[in-house]
């Protein structure tokens, strides 16, 4: 195990689906892991699982105090925070005028504020250390839109030009910001956008591999941004969509 894999990492969303994933790969990995999440028995069980290799807490991460908090409890828990994975993120699909802004303000405010909130209270930490790594789990409907999710899109289109701009902004500090965009996915989240089933397997016939992406897909490259080998990566997009989408 190399000296940077003991390096705690917090991971937003981690208690299911993509999130949950990328939680498992950094704990074999051998990270402390800390996990934001509103999902009471998504981190209980992540407790169960991993024991003392996780630490949770439940958090709201669209509320800054209670990240600011949590942010300073985990690193009394464990030792100074190096990487964060910006992964939480909900949608529902509405065509852009049935919605109001009641439903643009809850998307946006975990879509986007939430890594904005997390992002503030994480870097102030890593520009006085001097390193870090900045992972966003994006979407491709921020690279390239989709119908049905205008203000997931533009939340998460926000999310990949902040990663951007702070790979800009604190490159001399040692800290370097990616983001991954996915593709459809198959999670209880894509799954009720159609009860019937039918959009699923049209995407299943769009995708060039011909399947929907897993949430086991994500984590090999969430590691590889948060390891040394990457640390000439920064400001970079990559999608994980099965070649749905291809960007030259």
């Amino acid at each position: 195990m190399s000296e940077l894999n003991t390096r705690p990492v917090i991971v937003t969303g981690g208690a299911s689906g993509i999130g949950r994933a990328i939680v498992d790969r950094l704990v074999a990995e051998g990270y402390p892991v800390g996990v934001f999440d509103i999902n009471q028995a998504g981190l209980a069980e992540l407790a169960t699982a991993h024991g003392e290799a996780v630490c949770t807490y439940s958090v709201d991460i669209s509320d800054y105090g209670s990240v600011a908090a949590a942010v300073a409890q985990f690193e009394q828990d464990t030792s100074s925070v190096y990487g964060l994975v910006n992964n939480a993120g909900w949608d529902e699909a509405r065509v852009f005028l049935d919605t109001d802004p009641e439903f643009w303000r809850k998307i946006i405010d975990l879509n986007l504020y939430g890594p904005l909130n997390v992002t503030h209270c994480v870097l102030s930490r890593l520009k006085t250390r001097g390193a870090g790594r900045v992972v966003s789990i994006a979407s491709d409907a921020g690279r390239v839109g989709s119908s049905g999710e205008a203000v997931y899109s533009a939340a998460k289109g926000g999310t990949i030009a902040l990663m951007k701009t702070l790979a800009r902004e604190h490159a001399r500090h040692g800290i370097t910001f990616n983001s991954i965009c996915p593709g459809p996915t198959d999670t209880p989240l894509l799954a009720g956008f159609d009860d019937s089933g039918k959009l699923l397997e049209a995407l299943k016939r769009a995708i060039p591999l011909k399947r929907l992406a897993e949430p086991a897909d994500f984590p090999g490259l969430v590691v590889y941004f948060l390891s040394e080998e990457a640390s000439f990566v920064t400001g970079q997009t990559i999608s994980i969509s099965g070649g749905l989408s291809m960007h030259g």
